[in-house]
């Protein structure tokens, strides 16, 4: 049994490895010609696509659909690790990883909307031109979520743009602090589970 496990942890690591190389050549714009690329296309997209399909994580030209899926084999690799290590599972051993993984991904993308509203923070309060590849992504990033959090605390009232990225830090900073201790607090829960 462990010998299966330890197989299929290594089988389910090679393709994380494979779906990072993919993600990584199509964000940095590599040519998909060559034969090797066009075999990890091959092998990664009907998977990459199905979370494409059900999950609707684009915020403007980013998918963050990759996330999920990337969280989603990572919560079976480490079963199969786990169960290779040990020799069984419990349940609550699966839960733990499974909620732990879960938040990993909504820690990343909390993470990476507070590091977004940042910038456009201090560059509203520098008056730095928001003209610009970068500030245009950061706006189409950070758009989303500031309609969102705005909508949520203020309804209808027009605030103007600086306390809503106020605002909108708050709620992630919190969020992500909340969201951490519960997360830890539940893990510990979990494991101690006797299943």
């Amino acid at each position: 049994m462990q010998m299966i496990m330890n197989i299929l942890a290594a089988l389910t690591g090679l393709y994380m490895l494979m779906i990072f190389i993919r993600i990584m050549f199509s964000w940095l714009g590599v040519s998909r010609e060559g034969q090797i690329l066009v075999l990890l296309g091959r092998l990664t997209d009907p998977y990459l696509d199905w979370w494409r399909a059900r999950l609707p994580m684009r915020t403007g030209t980013v998918d963050f659909s990759p996330i999920a899926a990337m969280t989603v084999l990572s919560v079976v690799h480490t079963v199969f690790s786990t169960a290779a290590r040990s020799g069984s599972i419990r349940v609550g051993t699966v839960l733990a990883i499974a909620l732990s993984a879960l938040w990993s991904a909504a820690a990343f993308l909390l993470g990476f909307f507070i590091i977004v509203l940042i910038l456009r923070f201090i560059a509203y309060m520098t008056g730095r031109s928001s003209r610009g590849v970068f500030w245009n992504f950061t706006d189409m990033i950070s758009r989303p979520v500031l309609y969102r959090v705005n909508r949520f605390f203020f309804r209808d009232r027009i605030v103007n743009y600086l306390s809503g990225i106020v605002c909108s830090l708050l709620v992630l900073i919190v969020l992500y602090a909340a969201g951490r201790f519960l997360t830890f607090l539940a893990v510990r829960f979990l494991v101690r589970l006797p299943l």
